[in-house]
């Protein structure tokens, strides 16, 4: 009697691919979180790494992404072994993922639920991402196409479920309820910034993201919004009024394009929340800054083909990656008890982006070649990472002169020098961030302009909120 040899290719593959067995198993880590100091946790991590870079190629695992619908994406290619790109793309982000680990447990080494709940967020919103994404497809998400809403809503709910958990287990102290409403809203946020379109692996990119959302969230007290209730009554109406005026003049003006002046009232309008008319002056003077840079000499970069689309006009694109970090830290302002901390953190926001903004166009307007930051090799002016020195020259002033509006609001804290060399240095550092993202990930088209400035905008203001905690203010 003959036996019947099984013919692999008719097998149907496992519900969970094997790399996202693996890292939804090392997740288990988190739950010994309670009984291990940080630097225990992140030893962990490092055998983690060391595991995934020594060891695991040496086994004979498949851990190439399946073809079909990954993570709830469409995949273009069946097989990631057969292209030595995307070998080299596949062992980046299985490296990328311990690495990431223990950059949360470094960054939130006195909250460890904070780096344990991004963690779970990142391995298994991914990984039911993955499952249900393909088991159920269905329509693909309106802003990428490559992605769908199953996956996008699996994503959403897994990460919630398994934050709250390890949060609950790690720092029962917390009560349920801000717990489950942080831990949804994290893991939404990781949801969609896992869905934008752009090449950058997102084991890194998420975790961050959900981490810094995360430990600020965990710092909203209801108690600070109720001692704020008897400004924003009034305050709303005029944010309101205000913002609406600026934007249908900033359309009127072709300052903006229709979606960037109903995306800058929005933003605009959390701004005015945090601090009243002079939290919006300072996002007035931005506007007025990068404005100014940009019709300065708009025909002559237009020639060189440097100048902005649209005639200058700013669309949702460009408000997002300015204003959104210091809208944010903003809204923080009037629901924490960290007034100071916050404002600080919003005017370096605001400083990186109105010295990112003006450095660029003053840069190419002045000369028609750059410098490479990371070579310092001659490039065209406009070029991603391209620096020169009227450039950078403007892009300080620009700073400087948001800091020092803020600094006569009285936004940078109660000290007379610390906040305000705080927060311009948090904005030169954001800038440099930026330049640094363009040389590198942003020329080789893994992420867009956006996100690069989105970043730079971030860094600014985190570093700004680190330093104002570790001094007390």
């Amino acid at each position: 009697m003959t036996r019947q040899v099984r013919d692999d290719s008719t097998r149907r593959p496992p519900l969970f691919p094997a790399r996202k067995r693996l890292f939804m198993a090392s997740l288990l880590f988190a739950f010994l979180f309670p009984g291990l100091t940080w630097k225990q946790a992140a030893s962990c991590a490092l055998l983690l790494l060391l595991f995934d870079t020594l060891i695991l190629p040496r086994l004979n695992i498949d851990l190439s992404k399946r073809a079909g619908v990954v993570g709830g994406i469409r995949a273009v290619s069946a097989a990631a072994h057969t292209c030595p790109a995307s070998t080299v793309n596949m062992w980046t982000g299985i490296i990328l993922y311990p690495i990431s680990v223990l950059a949360l447990i470094a960054l939130y080494r006195d909250h460890l639920h904070i780096a344990a709940a991004a963690w779970a967020i990142m391995a298994l919103g991914d990984g039911m991402a993955t499952v249900i994404g393909e088991a159920a497809q269905g329509p693909a998400l309106c802003w990428n196409r490559q992605k769908t809403w199953s996956g996008f809503i699996s994503f959403a709910l897994a990460g919630t479920v398994g934050a709250y958990l390890l949060t609950r287990w790690i720092a029962p102290g917390i009560p349920p309820h801000k717990t489950l409403m942080v831990c949804a809203a994290a893991s939404l946020l990781g949801a969609a910034f896992e869905s934008i379109p752009i090449a950058l692996d997102d084991n890194i990119s998420v975790a961050l993201v959900v981490g810094a959302f995360m430990a600020c969230a965990f710092l909203v007290e209801r108690s600070a919004l109720d001692s704020n209730l008897p400004y924003l009554g009034r305050r709303i109406f005029l944010a309101i009024a205000v913002n609406l005026a600026f934007a249908l003049l900033a359309l009127a003006l072709k300052a903006a394009s229709r979606s960037g002046a109903v995306c800058g009232f929005f933003l605009g309008t959390a701004i005015y929340l945090g601090y009243g008319y002079k939290s919006f002056l300072l996002l007035f003077a931005f506007v007025l800054l990068g404005s100014a840079a940009t019709r300065l000499g708009f025909s002559r970069k237009s020639a060189r083909g440097v100048a902005e689309r649209r005639g200058g006009a700013r669309s949702w694109r460009e408000a997002l990656a300015n204003l959104l970090a210091a809208a944010f830290f903003a809204i923080l302002v009037i629901t924490t008890h960290h007034e100071a901390a916050f404002l600080i953190a919003m005017v370096a926001a605001l400083a990186e982006a109105a010295g990112d903004t003006v450095s660029s166009e003053i840069g190419q307007w002045a000369s028609d070649r750059a410098y490479l930051i990371t070579t310092f090799k001659p490039v065209p002016a406009g070029q991603d990472g391209g620096i020169s020195l009227p450039g950078t020259a403007a892009g300080f002033t620009a700073s400087a002169l948001i800091m020092g509006l803020g600094l006569g609001l009285r936004l940078c804290g109660p000290y007379r020098f610390a906040g305000p060399a705080i927060a311009l240095g948090a904005a030169l550092a954001g800038n440099l961030f930026d330049s640094l993202l363009g040389a590198t990930i942003q020329r080789r088209g893994l992420v867009t302009n956006g996100i690069v400035n989105f970043a730079g905008t971030s860094v600014a203001g985190a570093l700004a909120l680190g330093l104002a905690f570790r001094l007390g203010l």
